[in-house]
Formats: C-alpha cells, structure tokens, sequence
C-alpha cells in the first residue's frame, strides 16, 4: 500500500514540477520579452523625434553625461561625414542591440536610425526590465518548490484516504478462513470502484459459503445413502456368519446382487451429478435428436407392462452433449414409471424458437408447494416406495442439472392424465 502512494505522490509531484516549472519560464521569458519590446519602441520614437529636428532645426543641444544620466534615455547623432555631432557619451553608430556603457550598472538597448545623412543611435537603459524579472523570478523561485510540495502532500493525504478501505478489505479477506466463510469484508457507503470491489468480494465469499455448504451436505446426503446399502450387506453377512442355517439358500446372494447393483447405481449417479457440476456437458457441441431418444426409452418402459403414448413425439434437435440429454430422457421416464399407475406419455415438439420434451404419468402427481423442492439432491416425496423402487432422490437433480448446463429449463406442472408433467425446454 505504501508503495502505491509513493508511486503516485512521485508521479503527481513530477507532472507538477515539470508544468509549472515550464509555466515559469514561459512567463518570466513572455514577460521579458514584452518589456524589451517596450523599451525599443520608446528608443525608436526618441530616434525619429532627433531625426526630424536634426533636419528641420539643426542639432540638438548638448547633454552633459553625468552617473544618473547612465540610467536614462542616451542619444547620439552622427553628421553626414562621419563625425559624431552631438553625444553624450560615446555610442555604436555602426549597429543596434544590447552593449555595456562606461559608468552603468546594467547594459543599454541600443537602436540606431539614418535620415538625411544623419545616423541617430538611442540608448535605452535596460534596469527596468532586470528589475522587473528579479521582482518575478524571486516569488517563483521561492513559491514553486512549497507549490510542489503542498501538492506532493496533499497528494498522499488523498491517496491515503482512498487506499484505506482497500486496506480494511485486505485485512478482512486475510482474516477469513474455510471455517468463518460467513464472514464479509466492510463495504464504503461509496458507489465508487472501491465500493463495487467490496461487493464483488462479498458476492464471491457468499458463492464460497454456499458452494461449500452445498458440498457438506452432499457430502453427508451422499455418506448416508452409500451407509444403507453397505449396511444391509453387512447384516445379512453377519446373519449368514452367525446363523448358517437361518437363511434360505441363495437370499446372500441375492441379497449381495441387489444391494450392490443399488450401491453402483447410487455411485453412477454420484459421479455424473458432479460432472454436471463442473460443467462437464458444457464442452460438448453436437447435434441431438431429442425424438430419438425419447422413442428409444419409451420403447425400454414399455417391455415393464406399462401403457407408454408416443404420439406427441416430433421431430426436434438441439445442440449438447447426446449421453448428458439421454440420461435426462431416462431419468424422467424412469420417474414417470416410478410413480405411474398404468399409463405414462412422452412428447417432442418443436415450437420454433425452443425444443420441449414432456413426460406425463397417471401417478398421484406432486403438490404444488414441493415442484421446486423434488429437483434438490436426495429428496424423496415419498421415502418408503423410493427406496423400495430403488430410488437414490439424485435423479431429478440430475436432470436439473444437465438441462441447466444446456441452457434450457425445467419445470412441473398437472398432466391430463391425472399425474405429474415434466417439461423440460432446450435451445433449439
């Protein structure tokens, strides 16, 4: 933090030193300059004033040159011959500019000008004009350095003050560990940058709480139904040990085959429910035809002695990830018979701007106030008959998941046959 205010109290010092110290110049040179320019046009026109009374009336009188003569206005003329006529003290007759005078402090202006054979050389005594800049260079000397240094200070005061929410939010980010993930940096009551920066940290640190709480209960959801099955193998091998002769021939076996093929289909799901979370079927472009595979798992349902009615089925392709979509397909008709009484529907439509797969069932249907909560990981509306089915509670989160990573949407609604309709919409 500290380095962030040298840099810029340094680089705003510079800047400033540099302008303003051009800026001085620039004055000290422009005003110079125009007293200069003052000076010469008041010898040029005591120059011709000597020209036109050396012609009309003869020669001036003479002027006896005395010290404070030296810091006045001098003149000289000189006569078509060459000899100087009148002068108060000896000037260049020959050219103008800037000279040194015997007895004079500061160097005299010199304009020369020619008339009638006459040449009239006019010296202007230049103390006004280093007066003049010593009186403004004096205060800028003395001003600038304190004007630099006022705006080096005020620079780190604001830089200070701007950078000390900063500060704050770092000190609370470096506070916050995996347990205190409920914890939020200060936010300034500003709409600033710094302001935005807060909240953005706030927002992350709440999608780390609850992508963290969501993996703790997934992780406690998960342990418990993975204990359920490997418990009942336990107890009916313990039983089996203990007991030899209390179990029917082959119930072991049986009782292995099909606690473990729950177990495999639990971990399946497991594992394709967190691929869903990674955003796996994100990756995958290619084109699908929901239709198919809607006939294709209604035509598996329908060997288990259930009515399935493919007659709302049509033609309609997205773009995805074809086993992501099949498992959705699959675990919606596998719901659908879960839960039907005899009878089950699939349809596909397209609708032009979306592609929808509906799913009915003749079941009980599921209340109004539970259509969101079913889609939840291991929740079961009916707990004794989904593990009896061999229900996991992960299969419409699945869906849920998958459909989202397509960027469509799911939802629940009555069916006309007396159950529950799932509409599952997707890009077309």
């Amino acid at each position: 933090m500290a380095d962030v205010r040298l840099r810029t109290t340094a680089a705003a010092v510079l800047v400033v030193a540099v302008a303003l110290l051009g800026a001085a110049v620039t004055l000290v040179v422009l005003v110079r300059g125009s007293l200069r320019d003052g000076l010469e046009n008041t010898a040029e026109q005591r120059a011709a004033v000597l020209l036109t009374q050396a012609a009309a009336t003869g020669l001036p009188g003479p002027e006896p040159a005395t010290d404070d003569d030296l810091d006045d206005l001098l003149w000289q003329v000189t006569a078509p011959d060459g000899t100087v006529a009148r002068s108060a003290v000896p000037l260049p007759t020959e050219a103008a500019g800037q000279v040194r005078l015997p007895g004079g402090d500061h160097p005299y202006l010199v304009v020369t000008d020619e008339e009638g054979g006459y040449r009239v050389s006019v010296a202007v005594s230049l103390e006004d004009v280093d007066d003049s800049t010593a009186a403004l260079t004096t205060p800028l000397l003395i001003g600038l350095p304190l004007l630099v240094l006022l705006v080096g200070g005020m620079t780190w005061v604001v830089v200070s003050r701007a950078l000390a929410p900063v500060e704050r939010i770092r000190r609370g980010v470096e506070e916050i560990t995996g347990d205190q993930l409920d914890r939020r940096v200060p936010e300034p009551g500003s709409r600033d940058e710094i302001g935005r920066l807060a909240r953005t940290m706030n927002q992350m640190l709440a999608r780390l709480q609850d992508s963290r709480d969501r993996q703790r209960a997934f992780v406690a959801d998960a342990s418990h139904e993975l204990r359920s099955p490997v418990a009942s193998i336990r107890q009916v091998a313990e039983v089996a040990q203990a007991h030899p002769a209390a179990l029917p021939d082959g119930e072991l076996a049986d009782t292995v085959l099909a606690e473990s093929g729950r177990l495999q289909r639990l971990v399946d799901q497991l594992l394709l429910l967190t691929r869903a979370d990674d955003g796996g079927a994100r990756h995958a472009h290619h084109d699908v035809d929901l239709d198919d595979l809607a006939l294709a798992e209604a035509r598996r349902v329908a060997r288990t002695g259930l009515a399935v009615d493919t007659s709302g089925v049509g033609a309609g392709r997205t773009r995805g990830d074809a086993s992501a979509l099949a498992q959705v397909v699959r675990n919606l008709v596998d719901n659908a018979a879960r839960h039907a009484s005899a009878a089950l529907a699939v349809g596909v439509r397209d609708n032009g701007e979306r592609v929808e797969l509906t799913v009915d069932d003749d079941g009980p249907g599921i209340p109004a106030d539970q259509r969101e909560r079913v889609f939840d990981r291991f929740v079961r509306l009916d707990e004794a008959r989904a593990r009896d089915a061999g229900g996991s509670g992960l299969g419409l989160a699945i869906v849920k998941e998958i459909v989202k990573a397509h960027g469509g949407s799911v939802d629940i609604s009555p069916s006309a046959l007396g159950g529950a309709r799932f509409t599952v919409r997707l890009p077309r």
